[in-house]
């Protein structure tokens, strides 16, 4: 049953990569100034809801980093050099104010995200995470709802922002998680 899991993991982990593409490449079309206004989203900008998605891509990467270490799983492509986030670190911090090295970190991620998802076991889903959470509250529960956690926060946040994108005057095209069939 959890094979099944990890194959749609790879398929998420696949979108992600495409749309975040889509995303960035409407965006190269947009002035600085177009992208780091604020248009009253949750982040305010496009540039600070990209900035926020590294962020939590991050926090969530390094605790499944840590799920699969604590268990005999290592993830090799989620290195330091992936999983940077300085500590302390806030959800909404801007850890990339340039654009070309914020789509740079994106695509990192993307890559790491999809080698992650490609060398996920059918038992890593089971197995039982354990870790605090931003406010530091100690969580623990089965990895696979982390997972889904984690692709649908994406796909909340990049919602938002082909709203901001349209609200810019740019344009994505078409988003839909079925165009990758």
């Amino acid at each position: 049953m959890f094979g099944e899991f990890c194959d749609n993991y790879r398929f998420l982990a696949r979108y992600n990569r495409w749309i975040n593409g889509k995303l960035y490449e409407a965006c190269d079309e947009l002035t600085d100034e177009a992208r780091k206004q604020d248009r009253g989203a949750f982040f305010g900008s496009i540039h600070r809801t990209f900035n926020h998605l590294v962020v939590a891509d991050q926090v969530w990467l390094k605790r499944f980093a840590k799920c699969g270490a604590d268990n005999g799983t290592p993830f090799t492509s989620l290195t330091a050099e992936v999983l940077d986030l300085p500590e302390p670190y806030k959800l909404d911090m801007v850890l990339f104010d340039d654009w070309e090295a914020l789509k740079a970190k994106r695509v990192q991620l993307d890559v790491a995200i999809e080698q992650w998802a490609a060398g996920m076991t059918d038992a890593y889903p089971q197995l039982i995470m354990r870790y605090g959470n931003s406010k530091g509250v100690q969580r623990e529960h089965a990895a696979w709802m982390a997972i889904t956690h984690f692709f649908n926060h994406q796909t909340h946040h990049r919602g938002q922002v082909t709203t901001l994108i349209t609200q810019a005057g740019g344009t994505v095209g078409v988003t839909d998680l079925i165009a990758l069939v």
